[in-house]
């Protein structure tokens, strides 16, 4: 390839959305170990509007252009690369530059695009599920039986989720802001969504569990939000915060976490290793690929906007009136 330069969005200043910025930046040099896509579009995530505030600066060697996951062509490969071909279309997840007419990728972070699915579709996966997977199945360990409560329903990762694990057979209860989105959640799969605006949701999952409690949470809210989850798990129960929406700071009652062996726990995928990522790959290519090719999971995309409208696409889920996934056309 002879182009040397290439359009990309840039967070000109910690700040609101109109930080982000149009620019032109080098086509990035790829190592033996990855491969160049060709973007054609890219998934937009809360961190990257945490990233974009100043609160979740990229790791140390990664780009500071925003986006974590993209879906593309791959133009170009490292001497090293095994597993593709130039030409081959992929959807990757990436430690950042995603918001660019190009972007590196660890060649074992990438994965195939789903049959039947548009590449679109394909941009608003990597992120998400590679996110949902680990935390749920391997971090909140849940297995066959037991039940699961996902804050946020209506977010990509919420639709995410609730797709997910309802496919895989769990009952899934979810929180929603509104009667509109609790249905959008059942539809998917959810068994029992709470509009947690109207409703008390910790009454709520007693009332559809009997009074047992759910065995795993998935939380992206954490602040006051922490207390009341304990309120929610059945014995053994585990809380898996992945996002601090509520705030990072809350107050706890001890007694239950001990009395009722609970577990509080968390993750931050973007700084873990390539090797680590790529574990979750192989998973997700094993357990959930198929299960898109079978049409049971499936982004829910709410919005697409050209690369120069990054900052409208933040500002929308900020807004918090999107449902499912937000993505630019590169």
């Amino acid at each position: 390839m002879n182009q040397k330069n290439m359009r990309a969005i840039e967070i000109s200043q910690p700040g609101s959305p109109d930080v982000l910025r149009e620019t032109l930046r080098s086509v990035p040099m790829i190592t033996s170990d990855e491969v160049l896509i060709k973007v054609v579009h890219a998934g937009v995530n809360r961190p990257d509007v945490m990233q974009r505030a100043g609160l979740y600066p990229p790791p140390p060697g990664a780009s500071d252009i925003p986006g974590l996951e993209v879906a593309g062509e791959i133009i170009a490969l490292g001497d090293r690369c095994q597993h593709w071909k130039i030409g081959d279309k992929v959807c990757a997840l990436v430690t950042g530059g995603g918001y660019a007419e190009y972007v590196a990728a660890h060649e074992d972070l990438c994965l195939p695009i789903p049959k039947g699915f548009s590449l679109a579709e394909a941009a608003a996966l990597p992120e998400t599920f590679f996110t949902v997977w680990s935390n749920i199945f391997d971090r909140g360990r849940l297995v066959f039986g037991e039940t699961l409560l996902v804050h946020g329903g209506s977010s990509g990762i919420g639709t995410s989720a609730i797709q997910l694990a309802s496919a895989l057979g769990f009952d899934v209860f979810t929180t929603a802001g509104s009667n509109e989105k609790c249905e959008i959640c059942e539809k998917l799969g959810a068994k029992k969504a709470i509009n947690y605006k109207t409703q008390d949701f910790v009454e709520e999952i007693k009332k559809h569990t009997g009074n047992r409690g759910v065995n795993v949470i998935l939380d992206m809210v954490a602040g006051d939000y922490l207390q009341r989850n304990i309120q929610c798990l059945a014995d053994d129960g585990r809380i898996v915060i992945i996002a601090f929406q509520g705030g990072i700071k809350t107050n706890l009652t001890m007694t239950d976490i001990l009395r009722r062996r609970l577990t509080i726990t968390g993750s931050t995928l973007r700084p873990r290793s390539n090797a680590f990522k790529a574990d979750i790959r192989n998973a997700l290519l094993q357990n959930v690929w198929p299960l898109m090719e079978r049409g049971l999971v499936r982004p829910l995309i709410n919005a697409q906007f050209a690369l120069n409208q990054a900052d409208q696409a933040h500002a929308l889920m900020e807004s918090g009136k999107h449902v499912g996934k937000i993505v630019l056309d590169v």
